[in-house]
């Protein structure tokens, strides 16, 4: 299963593409940081937030999109351009027909390192290890992206499987009152 990973900002969106499956270690296929500046206008940014993407996409032909949820932060500005960049990033993949899941902070950094709580250094220093990186991936954007798709990649074989498994179940049904204790 090849996943692509995203970490989406609008001064810095991490896109990342890791390769793996079933007894196959995983492997960092390619990774990069689009940049932007923030003095330019917000389309611009996200055209060339889309073009690189997009690029990845088409070079790499990805099974899955792996984002970043976003989550509430202080910054109404910052939660609003990782809002769009991530909107971008899920339009292109479904124009191209790929699936996308989304990931949360704290499910990303238990999935890599086994703490929900962990550090930005600590996901790049699993990173590194785990897909066994000559060096650390720089900045931090590049390896949490990495770490999405690597997250994406452990985690959706089991999430398949208890979504099968919730569908081929029949439904039950109990009468009020003979639920046992």
């Amino acid at each position: 299963m090849r996943v692509l990973g995203v970490d989406p900002g609008l001064t810095r969106c991490g896109i990342g593409v890791v390769d793996g499956g079933p007894g196959l270690p995983p492997r960092a296929v390619e990774v990069m940081v689009v940049r932007t500046p923030a003095d330019a206008p917000l389309a611009e940014r996200l055209l060339q937030i889309a073009v690189r993407v997009e690029a990845m996409m088409d070079r790499h032909q990805p099974d899955t999109v792996a984002i970043e949820r976003v989550f509430s932060q202080h910054n109404v500005r910052t939660v609003m351009g990782t809002a769009q960049a991530s909107g971008v990033v899920a339009l292109a993949a479904a124009r191209r027909g790929i699936p996308v899941a989304w990931h949360t902070p704290s499910e990303v950094k238990a999935a890599v390192s086994g703490h929900g709580n962990a550090d930005k250094a600590q996901v790049t220093a699993m990173i590194t290890r785990l897909l066994k990186l000559p060096e650390a991936p720089k900045p931090a954007d590049a390896a949490d992206a990495l770490a999405l798709a690597l997250c994406h990649l452990w985690r959706s074989p089991m999430q398949s499987r208890l979504a099968a498994a919730a569908a081929a179940a029949p439904a039950v049904s109990v009468p009020r009152g003979r639920m046992s204790r």
